[in-house]
C-alpha cells in the first residue's frame, strides 16, 4: 500500500500521541510526576539466623520482583522518579552477622562513575545494585532505593570494626540510564545494631533533568539537624527523596503528619516511602508539597500501595519558611508574618503592645481552669482542659509559654487539651524539643490525654502560638482517620510562632507546634 506523505504523518502524530497517553500523562511545564511505593516486604522468617548469599538473594529477589513491578506501572502512568522505602529488600532485626549476606558492595564515592547494569562485572556482591540500576534503565525513570551495603576497611583505620568492614544502612540514586548517581549512609540510626554510623554526615545530591538537585536522608534523620537540616540550608535545596521505615506515634509523630510539616517548614517537596506492616504501627507515605499532599495510611489491611502525583518545581530562589522567619525575628516590625498571601484576619493578629492573654475562662471572671500533668510522647507535659464553647488559654513550662484562642462549631462529648512541653525527650532517641500543643484526649478523664487517639467529630476554629525559643518549628494539623490538614496562616508576630485555622476539614485530632532545638541535643 502506498502512503501519502501527508498520510504517513498523520499516522506518526496519531502514534506518538497514542504512545504518550499510554506511557503517562501530559506533564504541565514547570511540574514533574513522582512515584513513592509503600510496600509490605517479604520478611525473613528468622532474621537472627546465618544464612548464606545465596539464600539471602533469593529472599531479596522477592521484594525485587514486586519493586519491578511497581517501577513499569508507575513508568506507564508518566512518573520521572520512584522512590522505594527503607529495609523494603531485605527486612530488619538482623544482627551484625546475619545481615551480613544481605549486603551489596557498594563505592561511597563519586569519583567513580558506574553502571551496573551494563557493566556488572566490575565489582562483586552486587547483584541487587545491578537490578535496580536495570529497572530505571528498562522504564527510563530515576530510582531511589534502601539497602544494606558493606566496605572493607583497613587495621590502620582506628574506626574500622573488629570483623574488617564497615556495614552501611544506604540509600542509593540511579538516574534514568541506570548510572548510579548518588550513595547516601544513613547517619542517625535507630537502634539498627547491624549497622555503622558513618565518620562524617554524607550530603548527598543528584542532578535531575526535570526538577534540579535532589537530596536524600533516611527514616531518623528527619528528627536531627545533622544531616537533614544542614543539606537543605547548605545547598538551597528544594527536593527531598526519603526511604523511611517509619513506626507511627500518636498524637505527634505519625509518619504522614511529620513528613507534611517537614515539607511546609522548610517549603519543600518530599517523597516519602514507608514499608508496609501495620502490626508493627509502620505505614504512611506520601508526595508532599508546602502546600498540598498525595497520601496513603492505613492500618487496616495488607498490600503494597503505588501513589503517583504531579507536583510542582520549587526553584533554588525561593526562600524557606526558616530562613524567612530568622530574618523576621532578627528585624521585628508591626506587621503578621504569614504564610499566605491572603490578607490575615485582623483577631490573628496580636494587637501592639498587647499582653498575651491570661489562663482565662470564656467569661473571663469564673475559676481557672485546673493545670494538670500527663504523659505525652514519653514526656511529661502540663495541660490545661480545653472546656466549653470558646475561650483563651495559656499553659507554660520552663522557658516556654503556649496560648491558644478557640471557638467550637459544636459542643461534642470530647474533651480536648492545651499542652506545654520544654525539655530533653530521651526515650527511643535523646533530642530537644519546645511543643505546644492541642491534643483530643482518649476519654473524659484527664489521665487519657497525650493517649494515641485516631478518631474525632469537633471542629474548632483556632489560634495557637508560643514564645518558641527556636527558630525550627514544624506545623503539625492531623484530623480524624490520621487525615492531613493545612494551617490558613502561619508564621513569626511579636517573637511568638502562630499558627491558625477556620473549621478543619473534619474532626481535629492534633494542632501542635513541634519545635526542635537542635543546639541543646
Amino acid at each position: 500500500m502506498v502512503y501519502t506523505m501527508v498520510d504517513l504523518c498523520w499516522k506518526l502524530s496519531v502514534c506518538f500521541f497514542c504512545c504518550q497517553v499510554v506511557s503517562g500523562r501530559v506533564k504541565r511545564e514547570g511540574h514533574y510526576v513522582a512515584a513513592v511505593y509503600e510496600h509490605e516486604s517479604i520478611l525473613s522468617p528468622n532474621p537472627t539466623a546465618l544464612v548464606d548469599r545465596q539464600s539471602a538473594l533469593e529472599l531479596m529477589g522477592r521484594n525485587l520482583d514486586i519493586y519491578e513491578q511497581q517501577v513499569v506501572a508507575a513508568a506507564r502512568q508518566g512518573a520521572q522518579i520512584i522512590v522505594f522505602p527503607e529495609d523494603g529488600i531485605h527486612g530488619f532485626n538482623f544482627t551484625r552477622s546475619s545481615i551480613y549476606p544481605y549486603l551489596d558492595f557498594a563505592l561511597h564515592s563519586q569519583s567513580v562513575k558506574w553502571n551496573p547494569c551494563r557493566e556488572p562485572y566490575l565489582f562483586n556482591d552486587t547483584e541487587v545494585l545491578q537490578r535496580l540500576s536495570c529497572m530505571a534503565l528498562k522504564n527510563k525513570i530515576f530510582l531511589v532505593a534502601n539497602l544494606g551495603t558493606k566496605q572493607p576497611c583497613e587495621r590502620t583505620d582506628p574506626r574500622c570494626p573488629s570483623d574488617g568492614r564497615y556495614q552501611f544502612n544506604t540509600n542509593v540514586a540511579f538516574s534514568d540510564d541506570g548510572m548510579l548517581v548518588a550513595t547516601y549512609r544513613k547517619h542517625n540510626l535507630y537502634f539498627e545494631y547491624a549497622f555503622d554510623t558513618p565518620p562524617e554526615p554524607d550530603y548527598k545530591l543528584f542532578d535531575t533533568p526535570f526538577a534540579g538537585k535532589f537530596g536524600m536522608f533516611t527514616c531518623f534523620d528527619i528528627l536531627f539537624f545533622e544531616p537533614a537540616v544542614n543539606l537543605i540550608r547548605q545547598h538551597n535545596l528544594k527536593q527531598v527523596a526519603y526511604p523511611t521505615a517509619w513506626m507511627n506515634q500518636l498524637p505527634l509523630l505519625s509518619a504522614v503528619e511529620f513528613q507534611q510539616a517537614f515539607a511546609t517548614a522548610f517549603n519543600i517537596n518530599i517523597l516519602a516511602a514507608n514499608v508496609h506492616h501495620p502490626t508493627l504501627g509502620m505505614t504512611g507515605s506520601g508526595i508532599y508539597t508546602p502546600v498540598k499532599s498525595f497520601i496513603y495510611h492505613n492500618m487496616e489491611s495488607y498490600g503494597g500501595k503505588l501513589i503517583v502525583a504531579e507536583i510542582p518545581v520549587i526553584t533554588t530562589d525561593y526562600k524557606t519558611s526558616l530562613e524567612s522567619n530568622e530574618r523576621f525575628r532578627e528585624n521585628l516590625d508591626h506587621s503578621c508574618k504569614t504564610s499566605t498571601s491572603a490578607p490575615m484576619d485582623e483577631e490573628v493578629c496580636f494587637k501592639e503592645g498587647q499582653e498575651t492573654p491570661s489562663r482565662v475562662s470564656e467569661k473571663g471572671n469564673e475559676q481557672l481552669p485546673p493545670l494538670f500533668y500527663a504523659e505525652m510522647m514519653y514526656d511529661n507535659f502540663t495541660f490545661v482542659p480545653v472546656w466549653g464553647e470558646k475561650g483563651e488559654l495559656q499553659v507554660c513550662a520552663n522557658t516556654l509559654c503556649c496560648y491558644l484562642n478557640y471557638q467550637r462549631a459544636v459542643l461534642t462529648d470530647e474533651l480536648y487539651a492545651l499542652g506545654v512541653f520544654d525539655g530533653l525527650h530521651t526515650v527511643h532517641g535523646t533530642y530537644y524539643v519546645q511543643a505546644c500543643a492541642l491534643v483530643k484526649c482518649g476519654g473524659l478523664s484527664f489521665s487519657t490525654c497525650g493517649q494515641e487517639v485516631t478518631d474525632a467529630t469537633a471542629l474548632i476554629d483556632f489560634q495557637l502560638w508560643g514564645n518558641m525559643s527556636t527558630p525550627y518549628i514544624f506545623p503539625l494539623l492531623l484530623t480524624s482517620g490520621v487525615t492531613l490538614d493545612f494551617a490558613d496562616h502561619r508564621g513569626w508576630k511579636n517573637n511568638h510562632y502562630f499558627i491558625s485555622k477556620n473549621r478543619t476539614s473534619s474532626g481535629l485530632l492534633t494542632a501542635a507546634l513541634y519545635g526542635r532545638w537542635y543546639e541543646k541535643d
